[in-house]
């Protein structure tokens, strides 16, 4: 009776009966296992959690001026000016394989203008996310050999193994970097390409391998090319640091031009986030190679269907900006400008960090690594025990293999950073 005068009044007041709320009668999710951090990022929470004003972050990639502020490009912001005061910009969808001016710019860029390849129109493009592009694509149309796989360098982009794992592609390892020599394991690498199975795939990073800075050079390079012919393999490109390696972007793209004149089955994946200084835009391209312009019409039809299914249009910001770059001679010779300021910042950092070492400190061990080494990355040949302990007592932030960032260093911590190493590796911190 109670309840039924309940309802009658809430009836009568226009208020909903209230009922119990109940909790789920079924987890959805409770399998769900917690996945860890991503090891970069969270070194950066920590790092801007450090109250210590001597705290150094050498763990993000992305480039820092010498007052450790991002940088934004003399020749970006000029091509932003342009953008913003032509009316004829809209905010439209961009088609679903890029901006084609930008795209067909970005391929001149990596194989350049006389490349055979784009006077023939063999060259399919699209216009970003290029790693994972190319491995959608290889996935679901390369005439694997035996179980998809894919050989990455040891080590390598800590991303890459999940871009591949995420389509059903198996990462191998090959060898790569030396830790007695702090350098290339070429004996190895050679190995490892010619005892894989014909038509294997492996992925090479084209300039300042990430993460060791170690590149081959122009003559190991060829005796790659020799093998990849051989094995009838085929090459997956990654290309991060054009020009932000060297301060040359033709001098960069040399393995990749070299694998083209040498008929390498090959596909290439450009990033612009590095070397314009773009890391938010996410603006990139991937370049397949055909061997026909048929077959690069067929492989350009089926990117367009995984491209529309994935993300239906690419972003268009940053294409248009590096599009104004590409195609804007003013602009393109500034840029040119703004790659050697990075470069070459780099660069001088790596010599001083050698003198520090070496001269002033005398820093047990051989630090000539420092100064061969290429890129925006070092390895230092550190043990983790003593990475360990610069983070926690130096406050220094890197990752737990030496890699540094050399960007991260400047004019006002340098010194600090090369006597915390220097202590590290005494055992005195």
């Amino acid at each position: 009776m109670a309840s039924r005068v309940k309802q009658i009044l809430a009836h009568v007041s226009g208020e909903p009966p209230r009922t119990k709320m109940s909790e789920p009668s079924i987890q959805v999710w409770q399998d769900v296992p917690l996945a860890p951090p991503d090891s970069i990022f969270k070194l950066t929470a920590a790092y801007k959690a450090d109250t210590d004003p001597r705290k150094v972050n050498l763990g993000v990639g992305a480039y820092r001026d010498d007052n450790n502020k991002p940088w934004i490009l003399p020749s970006i912001k000029e091509a932003n000016r342009k953008l913003l005061s032509d009316e004829s910009v809209d905010h439209e969808y961009l088609p679903i394989l890029g901006l084609p001016e930008y795209t067909a710019a970005a391929a001149r860029l990596m194989l350049s203008s006389e490349s055979p390849a784009i006077k023939e129109g063999r060259v399919t493009i699209s216009g970003t996310g290029a790693n994972h592009s190319g491995a959608l694509f290889l996935s679901k149309f390369y005439q694997w050999n035996g179980p998809p796989t894919i050989y990455l360098s040891n080590p390598t982009w800590a991303n890459h193994h999940q871009i591949f794992k995420n389509v059903g592609i198996q990462p191998v390892e090959y060898p790569y970097y030396d830790p007695k020599t702090i350098g290339l394991d070429f004996s190895g690498m050679k190995e490892a390409i010619t005892n894989a199975v014909p038509r294997s795939v492996f992925l090479l990073h084209a300039c300042a391998h990430n993460p060791t800075g170690v590149d081959p050079t122009p003559e190991q390079w060829a005796e790659l090319a020799d093998l990849f012919l051989e094995k009838g393999h085929y090459a997956f490109f990654d290309c991060a640091y054009q020009g932000f390696a060297s301060g040359d972007l033709d001098k960069d793209a040399g393995a990749v031009r070299y694998f083209e004149t040498r008929g390498v089955p090959m596909l290439v994946c450009q990033s612009f986030a590095k070397n314009a200084g773009l890391y938010g835009e996410r603006v990139g391209a991937l370049h397949v190679l055909a061997a026909t312009k048929d077959e690069a019409d067929r492989v350009r039809s089926q990117l367009s269907i995984c491209q529309r299914s994935e993300i239906s249009n690419p972003p268009a910001y940053g294409a248009r900006l590096i599009n104004l770059l590409l195609n804007d001679e003013h602009l393109f010779e500034q840029w040119k400008e703004d790659i050697k300021t990075m470069a070459y910042r780099i660069i001088e950092m790596r010599k001083q960090l050698h003198h520090i070492l070496t001269n002033e400190l005398q820093t047990p061990g051989n630090w000539d690594h420092i100064i061969s080494q290429i890129g925006m990355f070092s390895f230092t040949g550190i043990t983790p025990a003593q990475a360990n302990a610069i983070i926690e007592k130096a406050h220094v932030y890197m990752t737990g293999n030496g890699r540094i960032s050399m960007a991260g260093l400047n004019s006002n911590n340098i010194r600090y950073f090369a006597e915390s190493l220097d202590k590290a590796v005494r055992g005195t911190l």
